[in-house]
């Protein structure tokens, strides 16, 4: 292994987004709203904590939509060659008690996330490991003499991706692209893998 650690995000890189498919399964079209829509992510799950309390939806319910839930085209095959080469750690504003079986499907990598709040089956609240976590992960692994390179989709991944010695957009709406074109925007793993390959043989 060298001295070089990819982190990348979880939803969109790797897997759909959780919150759409739930809106997709449950009709709900007011959970589709991703940190792709709302740079706030307070703002975001208050938003989809109030909607899950008058559709009175449980945490089951998610988790029954997650088990269902198949990995993009190619993330595991991507991910496995990646894993050859350099260390990853996904790193996600999900919640564990929603990523198991998404962790299971991609062979376990490492993963930062943060936790909910449960009463009774009930979502009603939730825990940040801490704030701005992708970017003071980085931070981290750059303090123990890491190089880091970072891949993400939406506007809570642009912390990270500052903050990383060279970073992607993978997929990003335009949006986010329009805004950071600063940022190479990539769409296929084959294009992502070319670019980590370069920044590992620097």
């Amino acid at each position: 292994m060298s001295n070089c650690i990819v982190a990348l995000d979880l939803e969109g890189v790797l897997s759909p987004e959780i919150w759409i498919t739930v809106a997709e399964q449950t009709k709900i079209d007011e959970l589709r709203l991703t940190t792709r829509d709302i740079a706030n992510y307070d703002e975001l799950m208050q938003h989809r904590l109030k909607i899950l309390g008058e559709r009175n939806i449980k945490l089951s319910d998610i988790q029954s939509v997650i088990e269902s839930l198949p990995l993009l085209e190619g993330a595991r095959e991507f991910l496995d060659e990646l894993r050859e080469f350099c260390q990853v750690i996904i790193l996600s504003d999900t919640f564990a008690e929603f990523a198991r079986p998404i962790m299971k499907n991609l062979g376990y990598p490492t993963l930062f996330c943060h936790n909910l709040q449960i009463k009774d089956n009930r979502i009603i609240g939730y825990k940040l490991r801490q704030q701005n976590q992708k970017q003071c992960a980085v931070e981290a692994f750059k303090s123990l003499n890491f190089k880091v390179f970072a891949a993400g989709d939406s506007y809570n991944d642009i912390s990270m991706l500052k903050t990383a010695d060279k970073a992607c957009l993978f997929r990003a709406p335009d949006s986010v692209k329009v805004e950071f074109p600063h940022f190479k925007a990539v769409e296929e793993y084959r294009e992502l893998m070319r670019e980590v390959r370069d920044f590992y043989y620097i």
